[in-house]
């Protein structure tokens, strides 16, 4: 890698609303020059040169590394992340930003995480495992306790929780994941969890393995429909700050959910570093964790950067040579608010190749940034490429004032079948007056 006095190269692989959100900050930086994305889409074809390889290519993203000679590459996505893309890439002394394979196991197993916040006394919700469908039905009938929450063992595009409220659908879930295989392998085993209710909390952080940075907080709204209402997503929406995590909440998961997180790892031989995401909630017995993921969640990730005040690319490169200690890492004082617009049947079958109109460049109005999801370029027009297919960010003093201003520029945009939620933090204001 170059010095950090010298411009830099950098590739980040992925090629979505997330990806667009972290080439965009890091162009931010005196200090890049080349930036490319792999496989990118339409819009971050307007910030970075994209090429056509897909993010789970190890061996193709390694040969575009080296072919462009980039100083560095950053990669987005979990299974890239749980497959060992950063490890293939430094074996070829190509420098990386993510954890390596061992590390992303955190979100790659829920299997193993929750055997490690059992070993290490984190707090989360109680479980059992099992890779048996007969065992799995015998013990939920025998716990008799609704909802029943399964969830796949592995990777499963976000999808791999299943809420059970009576035994019936229990046993279609068991044969869905275990029998039928939706989700492939991820399934073979799987956490039969207590149900845990509370305000949730998305926390990510920066960390060089020694040393932990919490970002400032977010909520996201996973639920396709108004409400809460409808199948999991990969997110609909999401607002920083979360008016739920206050000081003393911020205290007590540094103390006892963050650091020992990492030091866990190190424990374990698995030095962390990268962005870790820490998915809370908190319950009457104090916060715990959901779920871990090995890198910036989709969409807080799109809330969350535009709210951040120092280089992105110092503190990456702080991270990769572990000292990130010695950075001040400041942010915004201005809250932040998406609003994705989504395909009509998202997250169930959809079109592509649908015409947007009303984009402009300069995000329909002051204070607001559209990140692409899935789109696709041709000549100066923008069409839908994906389910979530913009990610339509605001600025504002407060939540509300963000808000008010992603639904203003939410309203100048169209395409056949549009669908959003209308009630992106709501919820949380709501949950806030009864805490």
């Amino acid at each position: 890698m170059k010095g950090m006095e010298l411009f830099m190269d950098i590739l980040v692989v992925g090629g979505g609303g997330r990806e667009h959100a972290i080439i965009k900050k890091i162009k931010e930086s005196p200090r890049c020059d080349k930036i490319y994305c792999t496989p990118g889409n339409g819009g971050i074809s307007c910030d970075a040169k994209c090429f056509d390889i897909k993010a789970d290519d190890i061996t193709g993203v390694v040969e575009l590394s080296k072919g462009l000679q980039v100083d560095l590459v950053f990669v987005a996505p979990d299974n890239p992340l749980v497959a060992g893309m950063v490890d293939a890439l430094e074996k070829e002394g190509i420098a990386a930003f993510g954890p390596r394979a061992n590390a992303a196991e955190l979100e790659g197993s829920k299997v193993f995480s929750k055997r490690l916040m059992k070993k290490y006394n984190i707090p989360t919700a109680d479980y059992e495992i099992f890779d048996n469908p007969a065992d799995t039905l015998t013990y939920i009938r025998k716990q008799g306790r609704y909802p029943a929450v399964l969830k796949a063992d592995g990777l499963a595009l976000g999808k791999g929780v299943l809420l059970c409220d009576n035994y019936s659908q229990a046993k279609a879930a068991v044969k869905s994941l275990m029998q039928d295989k939706i989700f492939g392998a991820a399934g073979s085993r799987v956490v039969v969890e207590e149900f845990l209710t509370g305000p949730e909390v998305s926390v990510l952080a920066f960390t060089d393995g020694k040393t932990i940075c919490p970002m400032v907080s977010a909520k996201d709204h996973k639920r396709a429909f108004d409400g809460d209402m409808g199948p999991n997503t990969g997110g609909m929406g999401a607002i920083s700050p979360n008016p739920n995590y206050d000081d003393e909440t911020a205290e007590f998961c540094m103390n006892r959910i963050f650091l020992p997180t990492i030091q866990a790892m190190n424990k374990e031989g698995r030095p962390f570093k990268g962005c870790l995401y820490f998915g809370l909630m908190l319950t009457l017995d104090g916060p715990k964790v959901i779920e871990y993921n090995c890198r910036f969640g989709d969409p807080e990730t799109q809330v969350v950067l535009p709210r951040l005040k120092t280089d992105l690319l110092e503190i990456i490169c702080a991270i990769r040579e572990e000292r990130l200690s010695e950075l001040n890492i400041e942010w915004s004082d201005d809250a932040c608010a998406c609003v994705v617009m989504a395909s009509g049947g998202y997250p169930g079958e959809y079109k592509k190749g649908i015409k947007i109109t009303g984009l402009d460049s300069n995000g329909q109005l002051d204070d607001v940034i559209i990140f692409h999801a899935g789109t696709s370029k041709e000549s100066r027009d923008f069409y839908t490429n994906g389910g979530r297919v913009l990610g339509v960010t605001a600025k504002g003093k407060s939540v509300d004032a963000a808000l008010n201003l992603a639904y203003g520029a939410v309203a100048r945009i169209d395409f056949k079948d549009a669908h959003y939620r209308r009630d992106i933090g709501k919820a949380a204001a709501q949950e806030d007056t009864k805490m």
